[in-house]
């Protein structure tokens, strides 16, 4: 620091909840408040900076109020006293897809640069711990600072130090050791100004050494203020200058070689808590995002391939706005009031209502060039696969079988699942009364289906009704006229059926290509495949499933026990444990004298589906849990409350991995409830999904401040111990238990407070103690899908990246609705995405051209082969700017990728 350098740099700024122990609204009219006044300060003085947050959210909310105000915040973000951006939410990192993380910086970099430029740091200041790949997603946005607070790990003892992502990418971080308030206090008494500031000074020394300090001034939901440039320019502030944070950091070479590395996902407790319970509080949120993160993403990549007519960007801007507002720390995380809860699940529901209807829409587009009597399968991930389909068709035979051929007429083996009831209504009614049977026909739509026929005797009256009417027209005013005429004939009591011609639902293994969609005509017509067809046939009997790959017998507790073709079993899958819960919505509180169930009262199983293509038992677990927490918290209350546990057990064919979906009603507060899976042998690590990565970890987290560093982490979409690797619907957490004999994962934790101020894991509140009686989730159905691969070797000899892909992406089905009985049209592939260990986080139409987003899934260098109809292909960053031209060769373009890189291609 040379003599003309000040002491403490103050960076004046907010953090900025957007919502919390308070709704959005109500935050945002306080918001609109501080705003107002740093505009006007920042206006009347030149010096005044201003640091928001790094969210963009914060402004476009603020100008939603206040329109009349946006040249203003241009003027001064254009000056650089505002400092705005990059990121659209300061978001929770662990708790959504790696692709939201992109969109929502692309989203805030888009907006603070139509204001006149986005802070170029990677703010994050408050996020429970920070995901391995955000070094690689800042550089690759072409961001070289980043500045946070928890989780880094112990050892640092410098202000900065340089971040690497598993790839090698790596920013300069500025370390907020001392927390983002950390200058308040020098304003404590104003007549003291000047032996704090040389104090603190000192007092940080050790960790800047000669650099300025930097003095973060602002705390959540603070103004600055109103005195503080006075202050500053007055004799106790001799030694203070004021900055944004963008102007802090550039003092600094992002690449100076003397910067401690730290390496991969930062998950420390050691001057911070990071508050892990929020992975699985309010589970219904993290589903709720997954659910909306997978519709949205499936609708972008149908519309980039079948290229529909309609224009829907705005719709996928509106539900990546939506998805993206609800990664908030305090959002999706789950641990704000019940409000705010359910705010944050409206929002989700929207966005995957707007991605649902973009998806539909562009498969109506599909299925409009298919006979109505047969259906489209598409494929919903970029590589070939074959998918069971269901189909709901016609079959007005009892005894005859249900056929199906594809296009080249290739026919299919088929699964019968059930048949429906043909008897929809039956009633008496005087003649008189006939009239209100003619208003409940719509057009010719009656019970949801459409009039195929209808007879008229004296007093009776009889409807067929099908899905596909094979007659072109219905006269319903000839209807009515015969009817009249007929009710005049016979006054008396009348009688009204309407009968469906029988339908079946089937099951049809369909082989589709790479983001392909293949036609299927199922009838009773023709020669179908039969069991001997099925190459990988399901076995089913009274408590077992069995095929070539994979075999899973039930136990008389209700465990699975499952077997894998190289050999790998598992035992005890599937253990069920509730144990008391003290803590809050931040932290997992065990009580001192908790009662652990796990044996049930009572098992009954079941088949539901007997195979060849797909084999499902049911089984039903009753266990008594404790009601409650005692008065004494730290012991359960002796009176129990029974509960169900229905286990649906799915085993398909050609599946290596067995999906399970458990569900319950939950009866009881205060508690945790884990599903366990035993491994044959005690393991040292897990390895988990994450954000574009995979994270080993062992079975302890390193601790240091306030909180005990339980070993309790999030997975994606997949964790993996020993032999053992579970496929997830959405986040959640998982710990390796009994010293790694056993992966447990976190069903369900319900708990009565926000915050508690006496907690038996963490020394301070995290919050106010406000009551949340909606996150005990009592009287609330809870379900969790997922599916357990046995395979030596871990997760990537089980392909989990792809595994997990296909677990979560189903492939999409519509019935035809061009005319029945025309040929149908041939199969066709679309854009494909192939490589070891590659996988794509997003296809979208941006423009006239096709993006598409790779990641390598892989510790080791690979290449990705995109194919499709594509003439250039273009190299981006992750904001969009054309990097380098690639090769196209044919239909395909190859795609060098490092371990673990993130490479964004335009194609045209």
């Amino acid at each position: 620091m040379t003599d003309g350098d000040p002491q403490i740099v103050l960076v004046p700024h907010t953090h900025w909840d957007r919502e919390w122990y308070e709704p959005f609204q109500v935050f945002r009219l306080k918001l609109a408040d501080v705003l107002d006044d740093v505009l006007a300060r920042a206006e009347a003085d030149p010096e005044f900076r201003f640091t928001l947050d790094g969210q963009f959210a914060a402004v476009d909310d603020y100008l939603e109020l206040r329109p009349e105000n946006r040249h203003r915040v241009a003027e001064l973000v254009r000056q650089g006293r505002l400092a705005i951006g990059p990121w659209y939410i300061l978001l929770d990192e662990f708790l959504c897809s790696g692709e939201t993380i992109v969109r929502n910086l692309e989203l805030g970099w888009q907006g603070a640069e139509a204001l006149g430029g986005a802070m170029p740091v990677g703010y994050l200041p408050d996020m429970f711990g920070h995901t391995a790949q955000i070094p690689q997603i800042l550089a690759r946005a072409g961001i070289e600072h980043a500045s946070l607070w928890r989780g880094a790990p112990g050892a640092l003892n410098r202000h900065a130090f340089r971040w690497e992502a598993p790839d090698g990418s790596a920013v300069r971080v500025e370390y907020l050791f001392d927390g983002y308030g950390n200058a308040l206090d020098l304003f404590a008494i104003p007549s003291r100004l000047d032996s704090a500031v040389a104090a603190y000074r000192e007092e940080t020394r050790g960790w800047y050494g000669d650099d300025p300090v930097l003095g973060m001034l602002g705390t959540d939901h603070s103004a600055p203020r109103p005195d503080l440039m006075d202050l500053v320019r007055g004799p106790g502030g001799s030694g203070l200058t004021v900055a944004s944070l963008a102007e802090y950091v550039g003092r600094f070479r992002p690449d100076d070689p003397r910067l401690p590395v730290v390496v991969g996902e930062l998950r420390s407790h050691a001057r911070g808590n990071i508050l892990p319970g929020v992975i699985s509080i309010r589970v219904g949120l993290k589903q709720a995002m997954a659910r909306a993160e997978r519709v949205v993403g499936e609708a972008e990549a149908l519309a980039a391939v079948f290229q529909p007519t309609t224009d829907y960007r705005e719709a996928f801007l509106l539900a990546w706005r939506k998805i993206v507002e609800s990664t908030a720390h305090d959002s999706v995380t789950g641990c704000g009031v019940d409000e705010t809860a359910d705010q944050v699940a409206a929002r989700l529901a929207e966005a995957a209502q707007a991605g649902r209807a973009v998806r539909s829409a562009v498969l109506r587009s599909v299925a409009a060039r298919v006979p109505a009597d047969a259906h489209v399968v598409v494929n919903t991930v970029p590589w070939p696969r074959t998918v069971l389909a269901e189909l709901d068709v016609a079959a007005a035979s009892p005894a005859e079988a249900v056929t199906a051929v594809l296009p080249d007429g290739t026919a299919l083996p088929v699964q019968e699942l059930g048949r429906s009831e043909r008897l929809l209504a039956e009633e008496k009614l005087p003649a008189a009364d006939l009239e209100k049977v003619i208003r409940r026909i719509h057009g010719r739509e009656l019970f949801g289906q459409q009039i195929e026929s209808y007879t008229v005797t004296p007093g009776a009256l009889d409807f067929e009704v099908a899905r596909v009417p094979s007659t072109p027209e219905f006269d319903l005013a000839a209807l009515r006229a015969e009817l009249t005429a007929a009710a005049e004939a016979a006054p008396g009591e009348w009688v009204v059926r309407t009968v469906a011609q029988e339908r079946r639902r089937v099951l049809v293994p369909v082989p589709l290509d790479a983001s392909g969609q293949v036609t299927v005509r199922a009838a009773q017509s023709g020669r179908s495949g039969d069991a001997a067809d099925v190459l990988d046939a399901v076995a089913v009997t009274e408590r077992s499933l069995s095929s070539s790959l994979l075999s899973v017998e039930v136990a008389d507790d209700g465990t699975l026990t499952v077997r894998g073709a190289d050999g790998t079993t598992l035992t005890g899958v599937g253990r069920l444990v509730s144990g008391g819960d003290r803590g809050d919505s931040y932290n997992y509180g065990p009580p001192a004298a908790d009662v652990l169930v796990d044996e049930p009262s009572s098992v009954a199983v079941s088949e539901v589906e007997g195979g060849p293509l797909r084999g499902v038992l049911r089984v039903v677990r009753r266990y008594d849990w404790p009601e409650a927490l005692s008065a004494d918290v730290d012991v359960r209350a002796a009176s129990t409350v029974p509960v169900e546990v229905t286990t649906l057990v799915e085993l398909r064919s050609g599946e290596p991995f067995v999906r399970l979906d458990v569900s319950f009603v939950n009866p009881a507060r205060d508690h945790r409830v884990r599903l366990h899976v035993s491994l044959p042998e005690p393991v040292t690590d897990s390895a988990a999904d994450g954000q574009f990565a995979v994270t080993v970890r062992g079975l302890s987290s390193e601790g240091g401040w306030g909180e005990y560093p339980l070993p309790t982490f999030p997975a994606s979409s997949f964790v993996s111990a020993g032999p053992a690797t579970v496929l997830l619907d959405h986040v959640t957490e998982y710990e390796l238990a009994g010293d790694g004999a056993e992966l447990a994962l976190t069903l369900l934790r319900a708990v009565g407070w926000m915050s508690v101020n006496l907690h038996p894991l963490r020394d301070e509140p995290a919050g106010s103690e406000f009551p949340v009686p909606g996150a005990q989730y009592l009287g609330v159905p809870v379900r969790a899908r997922l599916a357990v691969v046995p395979r030596r070797g871990g997760w990537g000899a089980a392909a989990a990246p792809r595994l997990a892909e296909e677990f979560r992406h189903d492939a999409l089905v519509a019935p035809g609705s061009a005319p029945a009985g025309a040929e149908l049209p041939p199969s066709s592939s679309g854009l494909g995405v192939s490589g070891p260990g590659v996988v794509a986080s997003a296809i979208r139409t941006r423009g006239d051209e096709t993006e598409v987003r790779l990641v390598a899934m892989s510790a080791a260098p690979t290449t990705a082969t995109v194919t499709g109809a594509y003439v250039t292909c273009w190299r981006t960053d992750l904001l969009g700017l054309a990097l380098e031209p690639l090769p196209v060769d044919g239909d395909s373009v190859d795609v060098e990728l490092g371990p673990w890189e993130i490479a964004t291609i335009r194609l045209s």
